[in-house]
């Protein structure tokens, strides 16, 4: 981030969904780090809805605890009072079509008090049922509306419809009421840093950009792993599972940074093309391909660190002969002269052994002659680190200086929480600070989620077409076996780095 605030990003943020758990501990601490990092405008506001009756002082006290709770950066009195002047709440009902024109009254009296310009930004941190409701009261009240040169925002979180037909709905009410470059599609994923970094390091590095393809890579697997399990969202995981809540938006984004061409300019709409290009290339999955190339598991109870955990259908607001999947493991071609037999492997899940999200690039083995006669070596591996430890690191075969002729593989690594590095920014600072300066290149455009929910169609049902043996894994575990027997198949594993 440009560490030089940006006087032109003048604006109201309204926040529906002002007192839920995403702006507790995603929102609010993203607004205070920006400000801790002078990257807020010096005119703004943040106006939190909810429907709670509160005060304004009783809210702000609670955003207090919440950033002593979840902020990256200490808070400071001179950060914390900069702010505090800036944050508001209204209380709404969004079911409550008048009360719409009042937050209208509202908003442009504290637009002339701040000197904002009419500029806003709605962000939807609600429920998705939520969604279409508030459109239709901003739309109807004239909220939406840009006066003069402003600029008028909607910010949605995911899930974005829940099959491709909700999907296409959901998009359609959208753009009855604003155009697509005014919509911006949150996947938090794309604003962690090594997400961001990864085309960097493709294409800034020739080393890399001469090997990137099937010609020296074997395979590519992507580990999105969870040691937590769904906590207090039973109600949203039983109608989601895994493949809606990880694969079709997370997992499918960062595979398409991994595998994309190199766009011809650094323009939001040339990065989003070639992304695009890559999840339409993807190969179809046929009957034949969803029974040998996708595996589903839910948890069973188990131990997480040590600590007794229950299982899945024990858990709160799920139904105790539930079917949905915790875990989904896949394996994936993308049919392009770049990628073509390259198979690439990919797995999420909860209450698995570790929480991690990682990247492995497996480099193809050399011919079987010269040290390779004499001792087994590991292929070399490029890991790119998501979280919690974000970094990268490549793995080389070298001599064993303990021994005479062995040879081994020697990480080399670089990593972002080094002291040298600075205190990495998190996702949603990014992608708060991008949306303000009205670059949507990390933000997800309507015919990548298209394309994403036409691929995950099938798998999906499929999989609620088959009655599943669950649960088939045990919390603490890496997954059911036959996720490892996916890549045993074809003489390869899952490296746990």
């Amino acid at each position: 981030m440009d560490q030089k605030t940006n006087k032109n990003l003048s604006s109201i943020m309204v926040i529906f969904g002002g007192t839920g758990d995403l702006t507790r501990r995603k929102l609010m601490p993203a607004l205070y780090n920006l400000v801790y990092d002078d990257l807020l405008p010096e005119h703004f506001a943040i106006v939190s809805v909810g429907r709670r009756d509160i005060d304004r002082k009783e809210y702000i006290d609670s955003v207090y605890k919440a950033l002593k709770e979840f902020s990256r950066n200490e808070i400071l009195d001179e950060h914390w009072a900069r702010l505090k002047e800036c944050i508001y709440y209204y209380q709404l009902e969004f079911n409550d079509k008048d009360r719409y024109k009042d937050l209208k009254v509202f908003l442009d009296e504290l637009d002339k008090e701040k000197h904002t310009g009419g500029n806003r930004a709605y962000y939807l941190a609600v429920a998705p049922d939520y969604f279409q409701t508030i459109v239709k009261g901003l739309d109807s009240s004239g909220l939406s509306k840009k006066e003069g040169s402003s600029w008028n925002r909607l910010i949605i979180e995911k899930p974005f419809g829940k099959d491709l037909k909700t999907a296409r709905e959901l998009n359609n009410s959208l753009l009855d009421v604003y155009t697509e470059e005014d919509i911006y599609r949150i996947d938090h994923y794309l604003g962690k840093e090594m997400i961001q970094n990864i085309m960097i390091l493709r294409f800034t590095n020739p080393v890399f950009t001469a090997l990137w393809s099937n010609k020296y890579i074997d395979n590519i697997q992507i580990t999105i792993a969870e040691d937590k399990g769904i906590g207090t969202r039973g109600n949203y995981y039983e109608e989601s599972g895994a493949l809606r809540d990880m694969v079709q938006n997370h997992i499918l984004q960062t595979l398409s940074l991994v595998a994309m061409e190199a766009p011809v300019s650094l323009t939001m709409d040339a990065i989003r093309n070639e992304k695009q290009k890559v999840i339409q290339a993807i190969e179809k999955f046929t009957p034949e391909k969803l029974r040998d190339n996708v595996v589903f598991g839910q948890y069973d109870k188990g131990l997480i660190k040590g600590e007794p955990v229950i299982a899945y259908r024990e858990e709160e607001n799920v139904d105790p002969k539930s079917n949905i999947e915790t875990f989904v493991a896949l394996k994936m071609h993308i049919n392009n002269f770049r990628w073509y037999g390259t198979p690439f492997y990919v797995r999420t899940g909860k209450r698995l052994g570790v929480n991690q999200a990682e990247i492995v690039v497996q480099f193809k083995a050399l011919p079987n002659i010269l040290y390779f006669e004499q001792t087994s070596q590991e292929p070399n591996l490029l890991v790119i680190r998501i979280q919690p430890k974000v970094g990268m690191r490549m793995y080389f075969n070298t001599k064993d200086f303990q021994t005479h002729n062995d040879i081994i593989s020697m990480p080399m690594e670089t990593s972002y929480e080094s002291p040298t590095q600075g205190n990495t920014p998190e996702a949603y600072e990014r992608l708060i600070y991008d949306m303000l300066r009205g670059d949507a290149t990390l933000f997800s455009r309507w015919d990548e989620v298209e394309s994403a929910w036409i691929l995950a169609e099938p798998i999906i049902k499929y999989r609620e077409s088959k009655e599943q043996n669950f649960p088939n894994y045990h919390a603490g575990s890496m997954g059911p076996l036959k996720a490892f027997e996916l890549l045993a198949n074809d003489g390869r594993k899952w490296w746990n780095i």
